[in-house]
């Protein structure tokens, strides 16, 4: 479908006699990432407009002056789709399809159809089911022709017979309601294979950023799994979880989330919040910026924003946080070294290429050093009874040296942290005496 899309920008009032924008980001960043959203769909964008507004219509959003140039160029370019990239009340958009004779669709739905399209397992459908009917609670209304059926179901393409919406708003409720209890459901679940990974306790890492940073890229690169990675934005919505080891030899489990964009609609985040509670339950979250970019730093300051919605306050991200600027090999040379040397000297922030490999190996030693803690040095003799604990040694400790004794006891010479010290004495323990003849510090 021929698609047009247009960015209206918004003024705030005056303040002290200066007129502020009512977004961080510019306009032509905006347009840009409109258009990158339609194309992941598959639409084809033959217009792209920024429309400057500085007084609202409560009807139509646009002025009047504006619709009519629109119009012509929806005629023009034979466009039967706009994308508004700003929320539009139900009222607005009917009005705006009456005047322009096209579909239109505002920035949330565009989101919604987008995640309908990438969700793959049946807890990313009810996401984004619920997401969507929460979305239609408030637009059950007669579409743009009267051949149509009524706005509605998962997709805004489906044309006439498309999926109808009940027009019984307590039928729509009663889905809405159902799909809440399932979701429930699978919040239970993934409470119970967190529990699970408690029991055999790998530090967690997640992977988070703006979309299309290149998470799944990093996190091929990193665990050598076939998650899907394109350049495009949403390109995978499902979380992914996969163990790996660090350079030392310790196991931990990397989990990779849906990426984050701008003006992320509020009830698509609280559908999404059985995912992105693997975020809230990771010991150490990777925050993947893309360098090259120019809006990045804004990109940057909405997922700082979503994760303290989720709960994760400024204080907490800076122990748990580290920034990982991606994409430095697209940099020109100049800016390349300047960003890699700035990197160098900060506590938090490690710049690499997930494409080109570059950096990803100071990384994993920096998430080592980070998941460490205060490292406790310990020679241990396991006797011939406990050789079983041997894997989870490997797994958690740093093995600096191993001797095979004659009565088949093994001495191993650890690095490992305070907590796992403590887990250690807890697995071997064979009371006071077996302690101090098999632990020696």
């Amino acid at each position: 479908m021929r698609a047009t899309v247009v960015v209206p920008v918004l003024k705030s009032r005056s303040r002290g006699g200066q007129t502020e924008s009512a977004s961080t980001r510019t306009p032509e960043s905006r347009l840009e990432e409109a258009t990158g959203l339609a194309q992941a769909i598959d639409l084809d964008v033959v217009n792209g407009q920024i429309v400057p507004v500085n007084d609202p219509r409560p009807a139509t959003l646009l002025g009047t002056g504006k619709i009519e140039e629109i119009k012509a160029l929806l005629d023009e370019r034979d466009s039967g789709l706009v994308i508004v990239d700003h929320p539009l009340t139900p009222v607005q958009q009917r009005n705006l399809e009456k005047e322009w004779n096209a579909k239109v669709i505002d920035r949330t739905g565009l989101i919604l159809e987008i995640f309908g399209r990438r969700a793959s397992t049946k807890e990313g459908t009810l996401q984004v089911d619920l997401a969507h009917l929460n979305y239609q609670k408030g637009r059950l209304v007669r579409s743009w022709t009267h051949l149509e059926r009524q706005r509605g179901g998962g997709g805004f393409m489906g044309g006439p017979g498309e999926t109808q919406i009940e027009a019984d708003r307590r039928l729509l409720q009663d889905r809405i309601i159902k799909l809440e209890r399932e979701l429930e459901q699978v919040v239970r679940t993934r409470q119970l294979h967190r529990a699970k990974r408690r029991k055999v306790p790998h530090p967690i890492v997640a992977l988070v950023g703006y979309t299309n940073a290149g998470k799944s890229t990093l996190f091929n690169r990193i665990t050598g799994a076939g998650v899907l990675a394109e350049d495009m934005l949403f390109a995978t919505l499902d979380p992914t979880l996969r163990r790996m080891k660090l350079p030392h030899g310790r196991t931990v489990i990397l989990s990779d989330t849906v990426g984050f964009i701008s003006d992320l609609p509020t009830h698509l985040v609280a559908a999404f919040r059985a995912t992105l509670e693997e975020v809230l339950e990771a010991d150490l979250i990777l925050h993947v910026r893309d360098m090259s970019d120019a809006d990045n730093q804004a990109q940057s300051s909405d997922v700082m924003r979503i994760l303290n919605d989720l709960g994760i306050d400024e204080a907490e991200s800076a122990k748990r946080l580290i920034e990982v600027w991606n994409k430095i090999d697209r940099l020109e040379p100049e800016v390349h070294d300047t960003m890699v040397q700035k990197s160098s000297g900060a506590s938090n922030v490690v710049a690499v290429s997930a494409v080109s490999g570059e950096g990803v190996d100071t990384l994993m030693d920096e998430i080592s050093r980070r998941l460490s803690g205060v490292m406790t040095e310990a020679t241990i003799r396991l006797p011939v009874d406990k050789l079983a604990l041997l894997p989870w040694l490997y797994d958690h400790a740093i093995v600096d040296g191993r001797e095979d004794n004659e009565d088949g006891s093994i001495t191993l010479d650890l690095r490992l942290s305070e907590t796992e010290a403590t887990e250690l004495e807890r697995r071997i323990g064979n009371g006071p005496k077996a302690a101090k003849e098999d632990w020696e510090r």
